[in-house]
């Protein structure tokens, strides 16, 4: 906080700072000069300021006719506004930290009953459409109550994302192809291994050169994944390929988005909506003709009489689940740098690792879980790395 006065108040400025240090609770008269000389009896009940504590002036700044004086309470060691950037600066801790926690639940949440689904409907097309579906239907609805702000779009915008929506499509599918046939937890220790295919396909396909460092953060990642995979006790082919072709689309889908979406203004929870609506219109005829209306009908069937009721709410949790974990990510991206999301994104992935493994019961050999340490520790020290 600052304090002004005109140059006819100076002495006023300054014989109050020379008073207040051994000033008492009981001189009236002296208090109401010190305020009606620096304006304050309007900003008492904004500030943080205390009348029963003396006041210091810090520093006077003479600005051609006024005065600045900044004054700090006996008990701080800082000017008042600098206390107060302090406490802005503890509660943007506090959003980020509840993005995080509210980003790694509903990641865990959706991971969870992802698989639940899968192990009792094994249509991994079907399920990744109806993950989009539902978020865009979501948001459709959001836009028409003006819950959100409907993005102004144009032509050269849609065609921009289209790349991106292609390689989000692809990766979507494949990450959920690869859980449809193997654990969560492998799933997501092979999908650690991401930033591997970022620094190749940046390096071979862009001309990018990167420090030692971050080459050699990758010697971890590499073997920890390649271990977990050769430890894996139920090790499919199909969900490793899923993992690792998720890796690389993810990669190229964050490539197209920053050559292409810069100076965009469309961003954070609207940029992912539009990105499902997009990657919707192209999953969706893929979908039917690999698995089909028929198969989806039968396997519907099934899963009902073996599970009950509780199916349909394991589908639309899953559904819902997708859509709010990645638009809280893109939420959180908005506010935090790329490092830190980075960071975010590996503790992510541990906290979705062991909850699958507890709650799935799934046998763990203890070389594969250090395989799996490995790679995560591997990816940290890739964000490190990279900062």
């Amino acid at each position: 906080m600052s304090f002004t006065a005109k140059q006819s108040a100076l002495t006023t400025c300054t014989d109050v700072s020379n008073y207040v240090v051994h000033r008492r609770p009981s001189s009236p008269i002296c208090r109401h000069s010190f305020f009606q000389s620096l304006n304050l009896q309007n900003n008492l009940k904004r500030t943080n300021l205390s009348v029963s504590k003396p006041l210091h002036i810090s520093s006077i700044e003479n600005k051609k006719t006024v005065f600045q004086c900044k004054a700090y309470e006996a008990d701080k060691s800082q000017p008042i506004e600098a206390a107060g950037e302090v406490k802005s600066e503890a509660a943007n801790r506090v959003k980020i930290g509840v993005y995080f926690a509210t980003w790694w639940a509903l990641n865990v949440v959706f991971n969870i009953y992802n698989k639940k689904v899968l192990n009792a409907y094994p249509y991994p097309w079907l399920t990744s459409t109806l993950s989009l579906a539902c978020g865009s239907l979501m948001m459709l609805i959001s836009w028409a109550t003006r819950i959100a702000e409907t993005p102004k779009t144009d032509f050269e915008f849609w065609k921009t994302l289209f790349p991106v929506a292609v390689a989000h499509t692809i990766g979507h599918v494949a990450a959920t192809v690869s859980m449809s046939k193997v654990a969560v937890s492998f799933t997501h220790i092979i999908k650690s291994g991401e930033p591997a295919f970022s620094v190749l396909v940046s390096r071979f396909l862009l001309g990018e050169t990167f420090p030692i460092s971050v080459y050699l953060s990758l010697i971890p990642i590499i073997g920890g994944c390649a271990l977990s995979a050769l430890t894996e006790l139920n090790f499919n082919m199909t969900g490793f390929m899923g993992a690792m072709i998720s890796n690389l689309a993810f990669v190229l889908r964050n490539i197209f988005s920053k050559k292409g979406m810069k100076g965009k203004s469309v961003s954070g929870m609207n940029y992912y909506a539009c990105l499902s609506l997009l990657s919707l219109v192209i999953l969706t005829p893929f979908a039917i003709a690999v698995e089909g209306p028929q198969m989806w009908a039968a396997g519907w069937e099934t899963a009902l009489s073996q599970i009950g009721p509780q199916f349909i709410w394991w589908v639309a949790a899953q559904s819902i689940f997708y859509h709010l974990y990645n638009q809280v990510s893109y939420m959180s991206l908005d506010e935090i740098s790329p490092l830190t999301f980075s960071v975010g994104n590996t503790m992510k992935r541990i906290s979705v690792i062991v909850s699958s493994i507890i709650i799935f019961h799934t046998p763990v050999q203890p070389v594969n879980a250090l395989g799996a340490a490995i790679a995560i520790l591997g990816t940290f020290l890739y964000s490190q790395a990279k900062a």
